[in-house]
């Protein structure tokens, strides 16, 4: 695995490549994390077949925080730096894969990438506008500080416990990058949506025309997975959720060989 760096619209982006030379597949990550959250998946047998392309979201990991953060920390905002970077790597026709957060930024630049293999989303209900925030998401603890400026070490890991099964030994790389990430993108994410607000997600997945993979970790404590099984999604790839029974809301990372061995299908499947 390499790291490079891109300028896209003045902010530093860092991007983490494996060493494979298979079809590619660009990686976003979730609120508060950074592209080191597929780690399994860059110096794995994944990465080792494929080109995984794997970005740190401006405000987080080793990518600059926005010098405006208004018009960056928003859903159409991080929509446009992902549509760049692709485009700068030549990855417009890659499979794009979100990961909670991520899955909502792949979702709103779906209509900017008409060139895409297909897309995958897990942990990631697709949003009406305006969402039913009740009705998508579980009342874990980690979703009253998932938008919050500035959290304590005790709500540091509140945080990124909410993303693993209870009782999991919690990795200090996913600590690491909560406290990395700049707190003005969580305050700024929240505002938005209520102002420059975002694409709706359930009309997207509706009249997707390109393959849609869900994949959805039996034991997420933050995504109601029922919620996602009402939807309308016609070009869900093999007509169902993907479950992984062993995960909760992070199934690259607690359970790689599953969650690598459907990400493998679905990529030589499109």
């Amino acid at each position: 695995m390499h790291t490079q760096y891109l300028d896209i619209y003045g902010v530093r982006v860092a991007i983490h490549q494996s060493d494979g030379d298979g079809p590619a597949v660009l990686l976003v990550h979730g609120n508060s994390a950074s592209g080191r959250a597929f780690k399994h998946q860059l110096e794995g047998l994944l990465g080792a077949a494929l080109r995984l392309y794997a970005l740190d979201l401006p405000g987080h990991g080793l990518s600059g925080d926005a010098p405006d953060p208004a018009t960056v920390y928003t859903l159409p905002g991080y929509a446009t730096i992902l549509v760049a970077v692709a485009a700068q790597l030549g990855l417009q026709n890659a499979v794009f894969a979100g990961w909670s957060l991520g899955g909502h930024i792949i979702l709103e630049a779906s209509s900017q990438l008409p060139d895409a293999a297909g897309f995958c989303i897990f942990g990631t209900p697709p949003l009406a506008y305006p969402p039913n925030m009740e009705a998508a998401f579980l009342p874990d603890p980690a979703m009253a500080i998932l938008f919050k400026e500035s959290l304590t070490e005790e709500e540091v890991a509140i945080r990124v416990a909410g993303q693993f099964m209870e009782g999991t030994p919690l990795p200090e790389l996913f600590l690491e990058d909560v406290r990395r990430s700049d707190g003005r993108f969580r305050t700024t994410l929240l505002a938005s949506i209520g102002t420059v607000g975002f694409a709706d997600e359930v009309e997207i997945v509706k009249r997707l025309t390109k393959p849609l993979a869900v994949i959805h970790g039996v034991h997420d404590r933050v995504v109601n997975g029922d919620y996602i099984a009402r939807l309308e999604m016609p070009t869900l790839w093999r007509g169902a959720i993907q479950m992984i029974p062993e995960a909760s809301h992070t199934p690259h990372w607690e359970t790689p060989a599953a969650f690598d061995a459907l990400l493998g299908d679905f990529v030589r499947e499109c």
